[in-house]
C-alpha cells in the first residue's frame, strides 16, 4: 500500500481497515530505512496513525501542519511523497532530517529547535485572519518534551486571547500509557463539549441566571465552580482552560479513528483548540519499546532485528567528559549537575547516578536552566551546565546579563560544538565562539583532546568568581596530542626550522593543523602550531610569540566572522603588532546537513587543502618582501644619485 500513496490526498478515500495496514507498513519501512542510516526513530514508530489521521482532517498546504519538534516528521515526509529519499536519510543528497522547505511545499519550519512552533502556529494563524482567509486551518503537533518549555507557554497564554483563529493545537503526549477509562469518558466530553450549542447553551443560562434578582449570580457562580471542579478531577484539561482554550482528550492515539474525529471536531469549532493525544515511543519495535530510558529517541546505524549499534564503539568525547565530572562530584561536594532535557546525550547520566540530589533537569528550558544556576552559584555552589552548542544561542541574554554580569561561577560543557554533519543548519555548533567572544568576564577553553578536556574541566570548576565555558565537537575522540613544552598556558605541538607561519589550531583542529605543519615543512615552509587551550581571554605571550613569524594563521571550526582569529586581529592592533593574519573556518552561511568529513572538505579545512594554501600565503609573502625590498633599493639609489 506504501507505494500507492503519492501524497496526502491518496489516504482519504481508504478505509479505516486499510488504513491499520498502512500504518503497519510505515512502522517496518522506518525501522528498515533509519537501522541504515541512523536517526529519530523511536518518536516517529510513536506518531504513525496520529500523522495519517492529521492528513486525513486537514488539507496540506493549504491548511499548515507544523511539528514541534521537526524529528516527528519522517511520517509526514513519507505521506507527502518523499519516501523513495530515505534511502540518503540526513546524508548527502538524501532527505533532511528535519522539515525543509527546499523539499516540499508541505514542510514549513526548518529549525529544529524544540518549544518554538506554537508561536510559529500563532503568527500564521493570525496572518490568516487579518487576510481574511477564514477556510485556512493551521495545525501545530507539539510534543515529545516541548511544552517543558518557557517559549510555548508564553506562545499559549497569546493564543488562548485570541479567540478567532483557526488553530488546532495536537499534544502528543508519549510520557505515559493511555488509560481507557478516562479515555472513554473524555470521548464523551470531546463530543458535548465541542458542540457550538452547547457552549450557546452556557451562555444563555449564564445571561439568564444574572438577570435573576438576588439569586442569580450565586446560583451561576456556585454551578460554574461545581462544573469546573468535576472537570478538574475526571480529566487534565483545567490547566488549559483556566488559559482559555478548549480541551479535547485525551485521546488513543494509536486508534485512527478516534483520533480523526477529536481532529474533526477541533478544526469544525473555528477557534483554538487543544487535543490530548496519548501515544507510545517506539511503538511496534521491541528494541525500541523496551528502551527505559531513550525509547530509540536519535539511534546511529543499528541491527533492524536487535536494535544493537553495528559501528565499532570508539571513546566519545562526551564519555571522557561524564567520567571527569564523576570524579571532579567526589572531591567537589558543591559541584552540581544541570541538563535541559538531555540527561543521556550530554553524558550527565553517570553524575546522577552518583549524585541524584545534587542533578537537575529542568526540560527543554535552557534560559531558566543558565538563570537558575546563576542562583545556585549565588548560594555557594558550582553548577555544570552541560548542554549541546546549538541550544546555547537560545540562552545568550542569560549567560550575558544574569550570569557574566554577576560573575557567577557556572561552568558551561557544550556538546556537538562546530560543524556536527547529519542533523543540518539548525544543529551546527558553529556560532558559540563567536558568541562567548562578546561576552565580558566568560573563560573559553576549547580542548584538543580527551586529556586536555579533563584538564580544562578541572581548571573551569576551580574559577569561582567568573562564569567559565568548555566546546568539543561530536564523536569521537582521536589519539592525544602532545605538547612539546607549554608557554604561559600556550602549548606548542610542532615547530617548524624556519619561523614562516605561527598557526594557531583552535580546539580539535589540532590533528589537522600538525598535518598541515608537517606537510608543509616538505615544501618548503616553516610552520609552528601552537594551542591557547584557553582561546578566551587569549594570553598576551601570544603577541610576543606572533613577532618572530612573518605572518600568522589561526584555523577553527567555527564562523571566522567575529570567531578566533578575530579576536587575535584586534589583539595585534591594539598591540601595535603589524603581522598578516589569515583565518581558516566556517562562512557565514547556514550548512546543510552532510557527514562532518564532507562538510569540512567543501570548505577547505583539511590537512591537504590547510597546506596548499599555507605554501601560497608564503609564497605571496616572500614576493610582497622582495618587491619591497627591491623598491627600497631603488628608492635608495635615487636618493644617492641626488646627493651626488
Amino acid at each position: 500500500m506504501l507505494e500507492s500513496i503519492g501524497g496526502p490526498e491518496d489516504l482519504r478515500d481508504l478505509s479505516y481497515e486499510k488504513l491499520e495496514s498502512l500504518a503497519a507498513e510505515i512502522r517496518t519501512f522506518l525501522i528498515e530505512k533509519v537501522s541504515k542510516s541512523g536517526g529519530h526513530l523511536g518518536p516517529n514508530l510513536g506518531v504513525v496513525e496520529l500523522t495519517i489521521a492529521m492528513h486525513r482532517v486537514f488539507e496540506s498546504p493549504h491548511d499548515v501542519l507544523l511539528y514541534d519538534t521537526g524529528h516527528q516528521s519522517y511520517v509526514h515526509k513519507i505521506l507527502t511523497g518523499r519516501s523513495e529519499g530515505f534511502d540518503l536519510l540526513r546524508q548527502r543528497g538524501g532527505l533532511a532530517g528535519y522539515p525543509n522547505r527546499s523539499e516540499s511545499i508541505h514542510d514549513v519550519i526548518e529549525n529544529s529547535h524544540a518549544s518554538t512552533a506554537l508561536s510559529w502556529a500563532d503568527g500564521i494563524a493570525k496572518a490568516f485572519a487579518v487576510k481574511g482567509e477564514r477556510d485556512r486551518t493551521v495545525a501545530c503537533l507539539v510534543g515529545d518534551g516541548a511544552l517543558t518549555g518557557g517559549m510555548s507557554w508564553e506562545a499559549l497564554n497569546n493564543i488562548a486571547s485570541s479567540d478567532d483563529l483557526r488553530l488546532v493545537i495536537i499534544v502528543n503526549d508519549n510520557e505515559r500509557s493511555y488509560s481507557p477509562t478516562i479515555g472513554g469518558l473524555a470521548t464523551y466530553l470531546t463530543t458535548l463539549r465541542a458542540t457550538s450549542g452547547y457552549e450557546n447553551f452556557l451562555q444563555w443560562g449564564k445571561g439568564v441566571l444574572e438577570r435573576t434578582p438576588l439569586v442569580g449570580a450565586p446560583i451561576y457562580e456556585t454551578l460554574h465552580g461545581m462544573k469546573k471542579g468535576i472537570k478538574d478531577i475526571v480529566a487534565p484539561q483545567g490547566m488549559f482552560e483556566d488559559l482559555g482554550l478548549k480541551y479535547l482528550g485525551p485521546v488513543d492515539g494509536h486508534d485512527i479513528e478516534a483520533v480523526e474525529k477529536a481532529l474533526t471536531a477541533a478544526k469544525n469549532f473555528q477557534a483554538p483548540v487543544l487535543v490530548h493525544v496519548i501515544t507510545e515511543k517506539g511503538r511496534g519495535h521491541a528494541p525500541a519499546v523496551n528502551d527505559e530510558a531513550e525509547k530509540f529517541h536519535a539511534v546511529g546505524v543499528v541491527d533492524p532485528e536487535t536494535g544493537i549499534p553495528l559501528s565499532k564503539s570508539a571513546t566519545s568525547w562526551t564519555s571522557i567528559f561524564s567520567d571527569e565530572l564523576v570524579k571532579i562530584g567526589h572531591k567537589r561536594s558543591d559541584v552540581v549537575a544541570i541538563t535541559a532535557a538531555m540527561l543521556g546525550p550530554t553524558g550527565l547520566e553517570a553524575f546522577k547516578s552518583e549524585f541524584p540530589t545534587r542533578t537537575f533537569d529542568v526540560g527543554i528550558a535552557e534560559q531558566h536552566a543558565a538563570t537558575s544556576a546563576a542562583g545556585m552559584a549565588f548560594a555557594g555552589l558550582h553548577p555544570v551546565l552541560a548542554i549541546y552548542s546549538t541550544f546555547l544561542n537560545r540562552a545568550f541574554d542569560q549567560l550575558l546579563l544574569d550570569i557574566a554580569l554577576h560573575k557567577a561561577g557556572v561552568t558551561f560543557v557544550l556538546d556537538r560544538a562546530g560543524v556536527t554533519g547529519d542533523d543540518g543548519p539548525s544543529h551546527h555548533g558553529i556560532w558559540d565562539l563567536a558568541v562567548s567572544g562578546i561576552v565580558p568576564t566568560l573563560h573559553v577553553a576549547a580542548p584538543r583532546d580527551g586529556a586536555r578536556l579533563r584538564e580544562t574541566l578541572n581548571e573551569a570548576v576551580e574559577i569561582s568568581d567568573a562564569p567559565s565555558l568548555i566546546r568539543f565537537p561530536k564523536g569521537a575522540v582521536l589519539e592525544e596530542i602532545p605538547a612539546f613544552e607549554r608557554r604561559d598556558g600556550i602549548d606548542v605541538l610542532y615547530r617548524g626550522e624556519s619561523a614562516d607561519v605561527l598557526l594557531v589550531s583552535v580546539g580539535a583542529m589540532a590533528a589537522i593543523a600538525v598535518e598541515a605543519a608537517s606537510q608543509a615543512y616538505r615544501e618548503g615552509v616553516g610552520v609552528t602550531v601552537i594551542d591557547p587551550r584557553w582561546v578566551k581571554p587569549l594570553p598576551k605571550s601570544l603577541v610576543t610569540m606572533a613577532q618572530r613569524y612573518k605572518s600568522v594563521v589561526v584555523i577553527e571550526d567555527g564562523i571566522k566572522h567575529g570567531g578566533i582569529a578575530s579576536t587575535i586581529s584586534e589583539m595585534f592592533r591594539e598591540e601595535g603588532l603589524n603581522v598578516p593574519i589569515h583565518s581558516i573556518g566556517v562562512p557565514l552561511r547556514f550548512i546543510e546537513h552532510s557527514k562532518r568529513s564532507e562538510i569540512l572538505s567543501d570548505l577547505g579545512i583539511t590537512a591537504q587543502n590547510i597546506t596548499r594554501e599555507l605554501v601560497a600565503w608564503s609564497s605571496d609573502l616572500k614576493g610582497l618582501n622582495f618587491m619591497e625590498e627591491k623598491q627600497s633599493q631603488q628608492d635608495g639609489s635615487a636618493s644617492n644619485s641626488q646627493t651626488r
